[in-house]
């Protein structure tokens, strides 16, 4: 089985959602089933399966959530010695080289990419692009677009 990679920070939000999920939204949901319970007729008692069907999705994010978190291999880039190039858990700042436009990337894994908060998953095609390479060193992208090339400006490791 291959191991997912994690950030030390995205493993430590995850931590956090599944702590979360099992002190608060499990005991609300079982009270909500309680309450519904109280309300008679289960057959058409639409707050109690409205509840039920919440309380499935609770436990199957609950599982997902430790299965995540027991196979993933947790990457602290602190710890790394990357001699200021893009790797795993670096930020990196670009600039288009046609446009000039400047963005900024996290580069993370698969499980914690969000492209609205600017994670990208380590084995997208900027990523790739980037990993390895130093500031001011062009990376060359194939999109679905065609080719875009982005300058490094700064690598940060935070």
């Amino acid at each position: 089985m291959e191991r997912a990679p994690v950030t030390l920070k995205g493993a430590e939000e995850l931590k956090e959602e599944l702590k979360r999920l099992k002190t608060e939204e499990r005991p609300r949901i079982t009270q909500d089933i309680a309450t519904a319970r109280e309300h008679g007729d289960l057959k058409e008692n639409a707050e109690y399966h409205a509840a039920r069907e919440e309380q499935s999705f609770l436990e199957g994010r609950i599982q997902q959530l430790e299965g995540i978190l027991s196979t993933a291999q947790i990457i602290d880039v602190a710890n790394l010695n990357v001699d200021d190039r893009v790797v795993f858990g670096a930020k990196v700042d670009l600039a288009d080289v046609e446009t000039g436009d400047e963005l900024t990337y996290e580069i993370v894994g698969d499980i914690e990419a969000d492209i609205e908060k600017n994670k990208i998953a380590i084995s997208s095609p900027i990523a790739r692009a980037l990993i390895g390479k130093e500031i001011d060193d062009v990376a060359t992208v194939q999109a679905p677009a065609g080719i875009i090339e982005y300058e490094i400006i700064d690598i940060r490791y935070d």
